[in-house]
C-alpha cells in the first residue's frame, strides 16, 4: 500500500496434517532453511490438496556473490496432471515497506483472517487464521513475495540494504526473484500473472515491462488492486490540480455511504465525475482569478455532491484534501473517518481539528494481521527465525524514486508491455470507499495511455467493490473478488 502500505479472523480450525516438516528439493538458488507441508482447503465444495513452501531464494550478483535472500510462501495444488502448464500468480503488497501479509491471509491464500462487522470494527485478540473458501488456489498456484527489508527478506552480509530501496532497484531485484522461482520450479511454460496492491501496482506495472525486456518472459496478466500508476493523481502538493478532481467522486461515494447525501450512488458518482473534470477542473485552473460569483456557484455544487457546506469549501479555496475531508464529513457527530477504508469511523480526539489526526481503518487491521501471520508461520508452518518479521517497516526509507525531478508515473511501463505483448490482460480492482488510492486515480492513468492501441485497451477490465483500500475485508467483496479473479484467469481474450 502507499507510503505506509495497505494493509485483518475467526476461531481457529485445525490447519495442517500432522506430517513432519520436510525440506524442499535442493536447488542452487534456494537456501537450506525451507519448510514444506501438505494440506488441503475446500473451495467451491471441492477439496483442494496442496503443498505450501516457506523459504528463501538467494539473489546473486554478476560475480556470483550473494546479494539478498528473498522470503516467500508458495502454494501449489497437488492433484495436477501437468504442473508445467498450470497458472501461477505472484502477489506483492506495497508501501514501499510492506510484506505480502495482507494479500496472503486477507484474500488470496487458502488461510484467511477475518474482522468483525464486515471489516469495519476492531476484533478482540488473539487472532488466528481459518480456511478460506474464497481462495483462488483451485485455479492458480500462488506465490507471496516479501521485497528486501520486509518480512524475512534481507540483504546479505556486507551488502547495503539501501541498494534495493528504490523504484528501479526494487523492480530489478524482484524480477531476478521471479526468474529464479520460475526456473527452479520448471514453470516457464506456465501462464504467469502478477498482482500488486497499492504501491504494489506500481511494482507489477514496472515488472510487466522489465520481465519481457530483460528476460523475454511475457506475462499473461497483471492485476492492479487498489493501485495507482501516477503519484500526481493523489498528491495535492505536486503543483497540479488533478488530485482534487480525482478525489471528488470518492468524496461523493463516501458521503453517500454515511447517509449524508441521498439518491442512487452510482448515478451520483457519475455526476460527480463529470463535474470534477468539467466545471470544477476549470474553476481550479483559474486559481485566485476566479470570480466571487463563480466560486460561490462551484462551492454550492460541491456541497450537493459531498454534504460539506459551501462556506467550508470556500474557506478551503474550493480545495479540500482527503485528510481534511476525513475530519470534516462527520464533524457534527464528533467522529472522523478512515483513509484506507472510509466506512470505518472513530471518535475524534479534537473535534475542532482541521485534519484527521489518525486513520482508524489502519489501526484495526495492523494488529489483527500481525498476530495472525506470526501464529500461522510458527504454529502451523513451523517456520521461525530469530529476526523479526517486518510486516510494515520504515527501514526502506529513504526510497529512491528515480524520477528525474518529475512526479513518479509508471503508466508508460505498463503501456509499453501491453504494446509489445498484445496478449497481456489487465484487471483493475477499486473500492468505492478508498481514500488512499481512489478509483479515479487508475481511471485517469488509463485514459492517458494515449499511445495504447484500441486492441490493447480492450484487454483492460475494471471492477468496483463496496469496501475501501482492502475491500476484500468485506465478506461480500471477498466473494466478488474471487469471482472476478477466476473469470480473469480462465476466460480467453476476446
Amino acid at each position: 500500500m502507499l507510503r505506509t502500505s495497505t494493509l485483518f479472523l475467526s476461531l481457529a480450525i485445525p490447519m495442517f496434517a500432522a506430517e513432519e516438516s520436510a525440506k524442499s528439493p535442493a536447488s542452487e538458488a534456494e537456501t537450506s532453511k525451507s519448510i514444506t507441508k501438505q494440506s488441503s482447503v475446500e473451495i467451491a465444495g471441492k477439496k483442494i490438496p496442496y503443498k505450501v513452501t516457506a523459504g528463501k531464494i538467494q539473489l546473486k550478483g554478476d560475480d556470483e556473490s550473494p546479494r539478498a535472500s528473498i522470503f516467500h510462501v508458495s502454494y501449489e495444488r497437488e492433484d495436477v496432471k501437468d504442473r508445467a502448464t498450470r497458472p501461477v500468480m505472484f502477489a506483492f503488497n506495497g508501501g514501499p515497506g510492506s510484506s505480502a501479509v495482507w494479500l496472503h491471509i486477507g484474500v488470496l491464500g487458502p488461510r484467511i483472517v477475518k474482522l468483525e462487522e464486515a471489516g469495519t470494527r476492531s476484533t478482540p485478540p488473539p487472532l488466528r487464521v481459518s480456511e478460506n473458501p474464497e481462495s483462488i488456489l483451485d485455479v492458480c498456484d500462488l506465490v507471496f513475495v516479501d521485497p528486501v527489508s520486509t518480512g524475512y527478506s534481507r540483504a546479505e552480509k556486507d551488502v547495503k540494504p539501501g541498494d534495493f530501496h528504490g523504484l528501479n532497484q526494487d523492480i530489478e531485484s524482484l524480477g531476478d526473484f521471479l526468474r529464479l522461482w520460475v526456473s527452479t520450479h520448471d514453470r516457464w511454460s506456465s501462464p504467469k500473472y502478477l498482482l500488486g496492491e497499492s504501491y504494489g501496482g506500481m511494482r507489477v506495472a514496472g515488472l510487466s515491462n522489465h520481465m519481457q525486456s530483460r528476460f523475454g518472459m511475457h506475462l499473461n496478466g497483471v492485476i492492479l488492486l487498489s493501485s495507482l500508476l501516477d503519484f500526481a493523481t493523489i498528491q495535492n502538493d505536486s503543483g497540479s490540480e488533478i488530485s482534487h478532481s480525482v478525489f471528488l467522486p470518492s468524496y461523493t461515494s463516501v458521503a453517500h455511504f454515511h447517509g449524508k447525501i441521498q439518491g442512487d450512488r452510482d448515478k451520483l458518482v457519475a455526476e460527480s465525475t463529470q463535474f470534477a473534470y468539467g466545471e470544477y477542473a476549470s474553476a481550479l485552473i483559474k486559481g485566485s482569478s476566479i470570480s466571487a460569483e463563480d466560486s460561490a456557484k462551484i462551492a454550492a455544487r460541491l456541497e450537493s455532491l459531498t454534504s460539506i457546506s459551501a462556506s467550508t469549501w470556500q474557506k478551503h479555496k474550493l480545495r479540500i484534501d482527503p485528510t481534511a475531508f476525513r475530519a470534516e464529513l462527520l464533524r457534527k457527530e464528533g467522529k472522523l473517518i478512515g483513509r484506507f477504508d472510509a466506512r470505518v469511523t472513530a471518535d475524534a480526539n479534537d473535534e475542532t481539528a482541521v485534519r484527521a489526526e489518525f486513520d482508524p481503518s489502519y489501526s484495526l487491521a495492523y494488529g489483527a494481521f500481525s498476530s495472525a501471520i506470526m501464529d500461522y508461520f510458527g504454529r502451523d508452518l513451523g517456520y521461525e527465525e530469530d529476526q523479526p518479521y517486518e510486516i510494515l517497516t520504515g527501514k526502506v526509507q529513504p526510497w529512491r524514486w528515480d524520477a528525474n525531478n518529475t512526479v513518479v508515473n509508471v503508466a508508460d511501463r505498463l503501456s509499453t508491455a501491453m504494446r509489445h505483448n498484445p496478449h497481456l490482460k489487465v484487471l483493475v480492482m477499486s473500492g468505492h470507499n478508498d481514500l488512499a488510492t481512489p478509483p479515479e486515480s487508475m481511471a485517469h492513468s488509463l485514459r492517458h495511455m494515449l499511445d495504447l492501441p484500441q486492441s490493447a485497451k480492450s484487454n483492460i477490465r475494471t471492477e468496483f467493490y463496496e469496501g475501501g483500500h482492502m475491500f476484500y475485508l468485506n465478506p461480500e467483496d471477498l466473494k466478488k473478488t474471487r469471482t472476478d479473479l477466476v473469470k480473469f484467469l480462465t476466460e480467453p481474450l476476446k
